[in-house]
Parts: C-alpha cells; sequence; structure tokens
C-alpha cells in the first residue's frame, strides 16, 4: 500500500523530522534522567497492615516509552525507569526539553504497556553498530527527508496492518532485551505499601485499521519470556488461548481492551473472529482473560455515545469518531462502545448460557511520553514531537493565520478529540501487587477522566440507614451486598438497593451529581438502558418525572479558568432503588459520577497564548468516574 499524510504516523514522522529528529541512540540504559533515578531510589519502607475494609489507590495501567516503535518516532527517548520515576512524583524531561511533573502528587501503581510488535526494534535500527542499523531503509527512517521517513515507515505500517513480521526484522533480540528492561525496571521500583509497578505490555491488531488492542497486565515478577504480539496473530481469540497456556504454566495475567471507539464496531461482535456465532465456550474463554475494559483514554471515551445513547443528555463527552493511525471516519458504532457492549452481553448470555461481555472498568492515557498529564491545566499532551507545542495539537491556530475563521475559512480540518488522559481507581487492602491485581480480578474498579474522584457502589439488602462515609457502613454493605464488579441474586419479595458514595479530587472541581446507569434484558431477550440521577449537590432533590438533578448554576470563567467554588459538593452519597426494578429481568447498574464544569485543556493553551479558543473544540469539561457494573440475576436464573 502507499501510505499517505493521513496516517498518525506520517504525520508524526513529518513533525519528528521537521524538529530536529536524534539520529543516532548510543545509550544503552539508564534512560533520559539516569541521574534523576539514582536520587529517586529509595529503601524499602515497612508495610502498612492491611485494611480489610479497603483503600482506595490510583494509578495507570497504559503508558509508552521510548521501547514503542511511534514513541521512539515522536522522538521520544525516555525509559521504563523514567515513567515510574514521573508516576512516583518525580520530574523527567519531555523529548522537547521542558520538565514534566504532576501537580497532583505521586500515583499509587504503574503499568509501562509498551507495543509488544517491534519492541525495542526503532532504538536499535537507530544505533550504529547494531545488525538492524544495516536494514536497507534504516538511513532513510531517521533522514530529515520528510518523503524518504514516510516511504521507510510504510515497510512497518504495511507490517502492522497484515500482522506479518519483517524477515529482515525477524531477530528477536532487540525485542528481548526491551522486555528485559521492561521486567527488570519493574522490579526496581516496585516496593509494596508505597508503590506497585506491574509488568506490562501492548498487544497492538490494527485489521483495516480496525483497533482491537488490548494492554496485558501480569500479576507478579513471573512473566514469559517474550510477549505474545499481534505479529503472532491478530486474532484475540489466540491471544486468550496463550493466556490459558501461561496460566497453565503458573504465570498469571489479564488482557484489558482499549479504545473500542476506534474499532468500528469490531471490539464487542456478536460473531466470533471466524465470523461464526458466540458460543459459551467462546463467551467463558473470553471473561477468563478479559475481565476488564478501559472505558477512557486520551484518545476518547468509549462509554458511550450520542447515537447509541440518545437520552443521555451527558452522552457526548469526549467523542472520538476517527479510527487511530488515519483520518477516517468511524461509522459503526454498536459493538464499539462500553455499555452497548454490556447490554449485548445480557442478549447473548440469554442465548449461550455465558455472558461475554461482564466487564469491569478502568481507565488509562495511553501516554506515550514516558508520562501522562491527567491534568487539564498541566498539559503536555501524549506524543513527543507530534503535539508539544499548541497550534500543533489543535488548540491555538497556526501562526499564519490570523484568526480560527480564516483558518477553517481555508478549508483545513478540525482537530481530532484528544483528552488528558484517564486514571484507573482500585479498592484493595493494601498497595501490593498481590492485592491491587486481586481487585482487578474481581472488578472493583473504576475509571476516571483523570482527576482522582474516589467513588464506591454497593448493591443488597438491609440497606437502610447505610453511611459508606463511615467504617460501619462500609462493613455493613459488605456483609449485606456486593461491591462494584460483583453479581446480585435475587430475593424473593425484596428489591436490590444500592448504596453509593462519591469524594471530589481537592485539586479539581466540587462534584454535581451522582448517576446510576441501568440495562437490562426484557422477556424477548432484547435489552434497553435508562440514566437515573441518585444524588445531587448542593441540597438538591432528583425530580420524580425527570429522575434528573436541578442544575445547580456552577459557571466557569472562559477568560481566566476560575470555576465556581461555591457550587457543588465535596462528597455526594446516598442509599438507592430502582422505581423500575423487575426481579425477573437480568440487568447491570453502574454509577458515574459528575464533576462541575472546569476549563478544558484546549482553553487554557488558548488562554495562555492569549488567543480564541478553537470553536471545534469543547471549551469546558464534567470530569467523571465510572464505576464497574453490578450485574443482577434474578432468583431463579441461576
Amino acid at each position: 500500500m502507499k501510505i499517505s499524510f493521513q496516517t498518525a504516523a506520517g504525520a508524526a514522522l513529518l513533525l519528528v523530522a521537521l524538529s530536529g529528529c536524534s539520529h543516532e541512540d548510543t545509550q544503552d540504559g539508564g534512560g533520559a534522567n539516569s541521574s534523576a533515578l539514582q536520587e529517586k531510589q529509595t529503601e524499602a519502607t515497612p508495610e502498612p497492615a492491611p485494611n480489610p475494609l479497603r483503600n482506595v489507590y490510583f494509578g495507570d495501567l497504559h503508558l509508552h516509552t521510548r521501547n514503542s516503535y511511534d514513541a521512539y518516532l515522536f522522538n521520544v527517548r525516555a525509559t521504563p525507569d523514567d515513567a515510574y520515576i514521573y508516576a512516583k512524583g518525580g520530574t523527567i524531561k519531555h523529548a522537547a526539553g521542558f520538565d514534566l511533573r504532576l501537580n497532583s502528587g505521586p500515583l499509587d501503581f504503574l503499568a509501562v504497556t509498551d507495543h509488544a510488535e517491534y519492541l525495542g526494534v526503532l532504538k536499535a535500527i537507530n544505533t550504529p553498530g547494531t545488525e538492524y542499523s544495516k536494514v536497507s531503509y534504516a538511513e532513510d527512517l531517521f533522514s530529515e527527508d520528510r518523503g524518504k521517513i514516510i516511504a521507510a515507515f510504510g515497510h512497518f505500517v504495511d507490517s502492522l496492518l497484515s500482522g506479518e513480521i519483517m524477515p529482515e526484522l525477524s531477530d528477536m533480540t532487540a525485542t528481548r532485551s526491551a522486555w528485559q528492561d521492561t521486567v527488570d525496571s519493574a522490579a526496581r521500583h516496585n516496593n509494596p505499601g508505597v508503590f506497585t509497578t506491574f509488568i506490562g505490555y501492548e498487544f497492538t491488531p490494527l485489521p483495516e485499521f480496525r483497533n482491537l488492542h488490548r494492554n496485558v497486565i501480569f500479576e507478579d515478577a513471573n512473566a514469559p519470556a517474550i510477549p505474545f504480539s499481534a505479529l503472532d496473530s491478530q486474532n484475540p481469540e489466540d491471544l486468550w488461548r496463550w493466556l490459558d497456556q501461561k496460566r497453565a504454566d503458573g504465570v498469571e495475567a489479564l488482557a484489558i481492551p482499549h479504545n473500542s471507539n476506534a474499532s468500528d464496531g469490531t471490539m464487542f461482535e456478536r460473531t466470533k473472529w471466524d465470523g461464526q456465532p458466540i458460543d459459551r465456550a467462546y463467551a467463558e474463554l473470553r471473561m477468563r482473560n478479559e475481565p476488564l475494559v478501559e472505558v477512557i483514554q486520551t484518545k476518547g471515551q468509549s462509554e458511550t455515545m450520542p447515537l447509541l445513547s440518545p437520552n443521555d443528555e451527558f452522552a457526548g463527552f469526549e467523542v472520538m469518531d476517527l479510527y487511530v493511525g488515519v483520518n477516517k471516519e468511524v461509522t459503526t458504532f454498536a459493538g464499539g462502545y462500553v455499555r452497548d457492549a454490556l447490554k449485548r452481553g445480557l442478549e447473548i448470555d440469554s442465548e449461550v448460557g455465558a455472558n461475554p461481555y461482564k466487564m469491569g472498568i478502568v481507565a488509562g492515557s495511553d501516554g506515550h511520553n514516558a508520562a501522562s498529564p491527567y491534568e487539564e491545566d498541566n498539559y503536555f499532551a501524549n506524543h513527543g514531537m507530534l503535539d508539544w507545542k499548541s497550534d500543533f495539537r489543535g488548540s491555538v491556530q497556526p501562526a499564519d493565520y490570523e484568526s480560527w475563521g480564516a483558518y477553517y475559512a481555508d478549508g483545513k480540518p478540525a482537530p481530532r478529540t484528544m483528552g488528558s488522559g484517564g486514571l484507573t481507581g482500585v479498592w484493595a487492602e493494601e498497595n501490593s501487587r498481590p492485592s491491587i491485581y486481586a481487585a482487578l480480578r474481581r472488578k472493583e474498579t473504576f475509571g476516571t477522566s483523570g482527576p482522582r474522584i474516589r467513588v464506591r457502589l454497593f448493591a443488597g439488602y438491609g440497606f437502610n440507614g447505610v453511611d459508606l462515609a463511615t467504617d460501619e457502613g462500609v462493613r455493613t454493605a459488605y456483609e449485606n451486598g456486593v461491591p462494584m464488579g460483583g453479581e446480585l441474586l435475587g430475593k424473593a419479595g425484596q428489591a436490590p438497593q444500592f448504596a453509593v458514595i462519591a469524594m471530589r479530587d481537592v485539586h479539581s472541581a466540587p462534584l454535581q451529581r451522582i448517576q446510576i446507569v441501568k440495562g437490562w434484558r426484557d422477556e424477548t431477550g432484547k435489552s434497553f438502558e435508562k440514566v437515573f440521577d441518585v444524588a445531587c449537590a448542593d441540597g438538591g432533590a432528583v425530580g420524580p418525572a425527570t429522575q434528573r438533578c436541578p442544575d445547580n448554576g456552577a459557571t466557569v470563567d472562559l477568560q481566566t479558568c476560575a470555576f465556581s467554588q461555591d457550587k457543588g459538593d465535596a462528597e455526594i452519597k446516598g442509599v438507592w432503588t430502582d422505581p423500575e426494578f423487575d426481579p425477573a429481568q437480568s440487568a447491570f447498574y453502574y454509577a458515574r459520577v459528575l464533576e462541575n464544569p472546569t476549563c478544558r485543556w484546549s482553553t487554557w493553551d488558548a488562554i495562555r497564548t492569549n488567543v480564541e479558543p478553537n470553536p471545534k473544540l469543547s471549551k469546558t469539561i464534567q470530569e467523571r468516574a465510572y464505576t464497574s457494573p453490578i450485574w443482577f440475576t434474578p432468583a431463579n436464573a441461576r
């Protein structure tokens, strides 16, 4: 195939070339901040006693370093060590030379998930004296001639689309070395009780540019000699079988699909890879290996969108409707979003006796700088030299246009929707690999759009008076019900109650409301959805006719990005009973928490540059959190 400037990789290479790409890489390790590594290494500290009521921990299970082929082409030279230093609150360097540091404090856990395909190979090609540096297109790949760069990278694009490895790069020495670097770095930075690392990688199939990517997360230090990649097979079912085999060999791991929004409806299909209908064996294979899904990251959210959820006025949040890597519009949304998949799962369960889409919720960044901003007011984008400047990422018009009006009058396209990246929250007894991984497995997890909003959800019976802000309330909820990610069995003559609490991130805006999203299957096997507001800020009451909280009047000053300090609450909680509950219907329920509006990163860019915000981008954002669902199963269904 011929490679056009429409590919993201092609555009990235163009900008990298114009920005002065490094032509040689002679570092053996240590990365851009090896001195910082020495400063940040600490002795293991005593582990605090486990909390049986569980603590909340925040982290990122999706981050790339120079070992990923695309990050390296974006001129990123930061290492896995740098990624962990940043996550622990340290300072590292961006590819453009400026400092990167979290404003809201260190994370609790991190997985470095570089692409398994050609892992470490670009660095090896760019290192003089290696066998890889002798490939015929090595010089062109790092040329200052953008045409040569794009043509050279076309070899990689063809390989990634076909799933066939290039014969001249079939030697796995560089990949084994980079994988060992990943494993060793995770071991160096894992500090039980303080900071947890997970060994991981990204499985990156891209059939016809449809995104079927997964991150693979290993439970402990026991990892395979080399990852299973899309150059072994693009079929996710083969990845799951490989994970089954590794598990039988004593290597425990799980896979997490991401960016289903860019799969063009193929991430959550009703058929298997071979086109045959999903059967029970497929459903069980998938759920055994893929219990979670990434709901939001820098390339948009995958919860739902307006065409799938027309009665959800908050469904239009951070919707990216383009393929990853090419300027082609997504046209099939069903099968590409999580809420729709959860509903499909109910339908398939009624047909085959197993639910292939009984997934918990996490979030990630997909940052390619060995770091991700997470914070709208501390935005540095996610792809090295590709988007490091505000006019590169579409928040400020290029210097040769006097206004956005002139820019769009010239026929220029609107930028694709890109965000600051999400975070995963888990409820676990302690900050350690065994405890956090167990939380991932049982799906006691939630995802946020970046802020560290804390949220808990339980379903059960006898919840009257339960207050999740107290230890006694949490203890009662565990004893009389199930937490997010669990399954609640029906009881004759009783309707389940849902106890929920959300607490704000002090570095972000106050909370506005808590919603419960319900999906259910009727007697015909068809699924439906409805959104209920269940707790309101500022003393508001849910309207019985609308099932919505009143507008609390929170505003944002678009000249300064100051937001209302007297609207919204630091904590919202409540106990709710479904007013439309039917004990004969299988259903799922998850909580969605909304903050008051704040400035989006693109508006912050415009204000700091003293220009008008891009009219094709949202000026404000309502940050949010999504819990894993709780599934209700009728009493006679098991």
